[in-house]
């Protein structure tokens, strides 16, 4: 090639002067400034935006990151950049890289919740599986670990395209969050707002290995499947019942004016309502009994004595020193003629 052809070929190429990048429709995450047949002027105006930040990257490594504000390009300002290009001296020529906006806006109300049940370990009730949702928040903060292990050489990258990633990461680590807040299953509707704090605890390290900062986390339900949960609503209005022979009793003086609406309702009440007493009273003894602890049996009573027994049937009765009354069987002593007690004249033994 002449040096014709190359001062055509470089009076043909564009120089950047000024590298501005506005973002025109939400989602997006990281957007590859164009720079094809371009090379950035030495001494160029970068501008980044509030909620934005550009990285600079060489042959695939990122070299330096900007936040904020109005930049100009050196060596001064691009430190990691002039010694990957061995830039020793102020250069004065243009030179060519990859830019790159990264949005680190806040992407708000992103959704999450299980699509099953997943089995926890509960105090009340040993192992429950319940069902949860709730909403997210989350920003891009380190641009190096995003650009590095997330979006890569993409032209654009959205949200829609991680979205589905962070969603599985949250539902993975539910099981690990609810044990570490030792708050039972009855008292997590009172304590979402603790729930969701432990669950972004145990979240937080795994979304900043990806270069992402996660900003809340609300927990805004917590049930368990159909069948279970219709175990617990029995449990609750037993519970609440109390006193099954009162209940029966409200709800039958309830019915009345019912029954009377009725033709021949009040024949029949009187048969429902002794049928109903009946069953309350044996429910409500049931209930109680299964409630109260066991009671031992009461001890038997001792044998009556034999002396007196055999007194009665006219038989001299002696036990050591002592004898019974042949009349009333009172105790008495072996010498006694008569009964201390009746007087009852004894024979002699």
């Amino acid at each position: 090639m002449s040096i014709l052809d190359n001062l055509k070929s470089f009076a043909a190429k564009q120089f950047i002067d000024v590298i501005n990048y506005v973002e025109p429709e939400d989602g997006i995450l990281s957007y590859r400034y164009p720079m094809q047949d371009m090379e950035i002027q030495n001494g160029a105006k970068l501008t980044v935006r509030e909620s934005q930040m550009a990285a600079f990257i060489n042959e695939g490594q990122v070299a330096d990151v900007f936040g904020p504000g109005l930049h100009t390009l050196n060596t001064q300002t691009l430190p990691i950049l002039t010694n990957l290009r061995n830039w020793d001296k102020m250069f004065q020529s243009p030179f060519k890289s990859d830019v790159y906006y990264f949005s680190t806006r806040t992407q708000q109300n992103q959704k999450w919740g299980t699509t099953q049940p997943v089995t926890i370990r509960d105090k009340d009730f040993g192992m429950v599986r319940l069902r949860c949702f709730g909403i997210y928040s989350w920003h891009v903060s380190d641009p190096r670990t995003f650009h590095s292990k997330i979006s890569g050489t993409r032209d654009i990258y959205r949200v829609a395209e991680i979205e589905g990633q962070l969603r599985n990461l949250i539902i993975a680590h539910i099981s690990d969050a609810f044990a570490q807040s030792g708050i039972p299953f009855l008292d997590m509707a009172a304590n979402q707002i603790e729930v969701g704090k432990a669950m972004m605890a145990t979240l937080a390290p795994d979304f900043a290995a990806l270069g992402i900062t996660l900003d809340s986390l609300i927990v805004e339900n917590l049930s368990l499947p159909e069948e279970l949960q219709k175990l617990l609503d029995e449990r609750i209005g037993m519970n609440m019942i109390g006193n099954m022979a009162q209940y029966t009793q409200y709800k039958t003086a309830q019915s009345i004016p019912i029954a009377a609406a009725n033709e021949g309702g009040l024949a029949g009440i009187g048969a429902s309502l002794t049928a109903g007493m009946g069953m309350a009273s044996q429910m409500a003894g049931a209930f109680q009994q299964a409630m109260q602890p066991q009671q031992p049996p009461p001890p038997q009573a001792p044998p009556p004595p034999v002396a007196p027994v055999v007194a009665a049937a006219g038989i001299s009765a002696v036990i050591g020193d002592t004898k019974f009354c042949m009349n009333c069987g009172a105790k008495i002593a072996k010498a006694a003629k008569f009964c201390t007690e009746c007087g009852f004249k004894q024979p002699d033994v």
